[in-house]
């Protein structure tokens, strides 16, 4: 490995312990410190074989922390994994980080937050309460099922009452 490798896998361990990343993430990283690809494979084996660098992990992490923080849905999460460069199979395992339960308690809190907030007719209502559960990354059917039970069981869990 060369001075300026070493250079850039010391930077490059620093920018993946700050926070997990992806192998994209990193190789645009040393994209930008100027490495090319072929300087660039030693490099990413080393973070890999030192455990700076695991897309398991990753995904995992990125999943969690998008769910629980900026409460965003599967769909939501799973495309900004493929942007990340993430395959299929570790975008499956990073999603089983989301418990369904959890999941639906979230959407639910989320649209008694929204509809709080909204005014209105009760269908336009819910027409935009679904826009934005959809804009977040929920699925259809969950957030359809969700509401219908919201209002079906006598839960007016909000100030608006929809129909």
């Amino acid at each position: 490995m060369t001075e300026r490798q070493k250079q850039a896998l010391v930077k490059a361990a620093a920018f993946c312990a700050y926070q997990e990343r992806s192998t994209k993430e990193v190789k645009q990283r040393l994209h930008e410190l100027e490495i090319t690809d072929d300087e660039m494979e030693p490099i990413l084996h080393e973070l890999i074989a030192q455990n700076y660098l695991n897309e398991e992990r990753f995904a995992r992490a990125f999943a969690r922390g998008k769910f629980r923080v900026k409460k965003w849905g599967r769909l939501k999460i799973r495309q900004e994994m493929k942007l990340r460069g993430l395959s299929n199979d570790l975008i499956q395992k990073g999603l089983t980080e989301i418990d369904g339960d959890e999941y639906e308690a979230v959407l639910q809190d989320l649209l008694i937050k929204k509809a709080r907030t909204l005014k209105g007719e009760p269908t336009a209502t819910k027409q935009k309460l679904v826009r934005f559960a959809l804009s977040r990354g929920f699925e259809s059917d969950i957030v359809w099922e969700l509401l219908k039970m919201m209002n079906t069981e006598g839960n007016n869990l909000w100030q608006v009452e929809l129909k």
